[in-house]
């Protein structure tokens, strides 16, 4: 199959091109940008005049929902949700239903991603048998069953030792650690930041220390062992002043924040909003500028969508019953868009926060568009807006914050592996 995609404005941040060219695809690789290869004769060409053709993003923390969890949402209908986005390849988080802790298990999940012949999934290993914080997995095994690194998902992991031991063995064979900084004692009875607004309306509270503490922890730890760490959803403007302290010293620490972090705080909870339930808890608007300001110079590598469906039933229920979570692979392009809109943040600059720097985690010589290099492609309206609703969603999860607001970025097309999987 041999696609044009004629006239677009070609941006991709990690061969930092931005020019209006057309590129040609050929056998599921990018063939050439701007001249045509010799004797190029298309089977279909994509106007791209005034779209933006960038790399496919990359998406850090995207829940499936499988195994196990179907009544949530499936494979099926996320994958279709991720290439609505403009998503190609996404990392899943291990807390399904039974965790992803054994090798059988992971090569299940890529097998069934695979054959819907969708985005590419790389599974994230759990670091303990069950996320029960007692016994490693076998990170080998599950490291050749295709895991591209270890994570406790959002369970604490109370155990310093164990997680000690787990950072060196890391360490020694060359894996990495995707680590959520929780306190397993300061955060377990709140459901919200612990702060004015959760006192107003009584809700337990979750402070800021609950993350902190264990960040402190963590950066101590990966000093002793050399372990690569990757921070998840950051959340407090302390956390960021650690972070950026840790990359100064030449730590091998990397980061990242959910969309939703960028635009929301606690006040958005409004009148016991259950959709801005999330993990971890909206916080403050100060944590908010220092979380933007960070992903702005750097500190922040990657912004995620911490995309998780959750069924109407688990948020027809007061603020304290409701189960946290969101959908976002649909809102991850044009929510970053937009944060780099009120920014004043480059296109370009924004693109790679969403490409190239997430897939530096999950897969060499992916999130770019250099000749030879796969064919994964978001095409989209970086100037149309479309308003967030649950009938624009393909996830089957339908429950965000976002419900009425409008957003920039629309994907026309999106191309994985040079065919053309969705259009609009």
């Amino acid at each position: 199959m041999k696609i044009e995609i004629a006239h677009g404005r070609i941006v991709d941040p990690r061969n930092g091109v931005d020019r209006v060219a057309s590129l040609y695809v050929a056998a599921g690789r990018v063939a050439a940008i701007g001249a045509a290869p010799d004797g190029w004769h298309p089977n279909r060409v994509l106007d791209a005049h005034g779209l933006v053709v960038a790399p496919g993003l990359v998406d850090l923390s995207a829940r499936l929902r499988e195994p196990g969890l179907e009544y949530r949402a499936t494979l099926e209908s996320e994958m279709e949700a991720a290439v609505a986005g403009g998503v190609t390849r996404l990392a899943c988080p291990p807390d399904t239903d039974p965790p992803l802790d054994e090798p059988g298990l992971v090569a299940m999940l890529r097998h069934r991603a695979r054959s819907l012949n969708r985005a590419h999934v790389h599974p994230v290993g759990a670091l303990t048998v069950q996320l029960q914080g007692v016994a490693l997995t076998e990170m080998g095994e599950l490291a050749e069953a295709g895991c591209v690194a270890f994570s406790h998902a959002d369970v604490p992991l109370a155990d310093t030792d164990l997680l000690r031991r787990a950072m060196q063995y890391a360490a020694t064979f060359g894996h990495a650690l995707w680590l959520r900084a929780v306190d397993p004692y300061l955060g377990r009875a709140g459901i919200a930041h612990d702060g004015e607004v959760a006192t107003r309306l009584g809700l337990a509270g979750i402070p800021a220390a609950a993350e902190t503490i264990a960040l402190a922890t963590i950066l101590a730890l990966a000093r002793e062992t050399g372990v690569r760490v990757h921070l998840t959803r950051l959340s407090c403007a302390e956390s960021i002043a650690m972070v950026r302290a840790a990359k100064r010293d030449g730590l091998p620490v990397t980061a990242d924040v959910a969309a939703h972090h960028l635009h929301l705080c606690d006040v958005d909870i409004g009148w016991f909003d259950a959709n801005a339930n999330l993990v971890p808890p909206l916080r403050t608007t100060r944590d908010r500028a220092a979380l933007r300001a960070g992903l702005a110079d750097g500190t922040i590598d990657v912004v995620c969508s911490d995309h998780a469906p959750v069924d109407d039933d688990a948020k027809q229920v007061p603020f304290g019953e409701a189960e946290p979570g969101a959908t976002g692979l649909e809102l991850l392009l044009p929510l970053t868009l937009k944060w780099a809109a009120d920014d004043g943040v480059p296109l370009p600059a924004a693109l790679a926060k969403i490409t190239c720097a997430p897939a530096r985690l999950v897969a060499a010589g992916a999130g770019e568009l250099g000749v030879g290099r796969a064919a994964d492609v978001c095409i989209f309206d970086p100037l149309a807006h479309w308003k967030v609703e649950r009938g624009a969603l393909k996830s089957q999860g339908k429950n965000t914050p976002f419900l009425g607001l409008e957003v920039p970025g629309r994907v026309r097309w999106t191309l994985i592996g040079g065919q053309v999987v969705y259009e609009s």
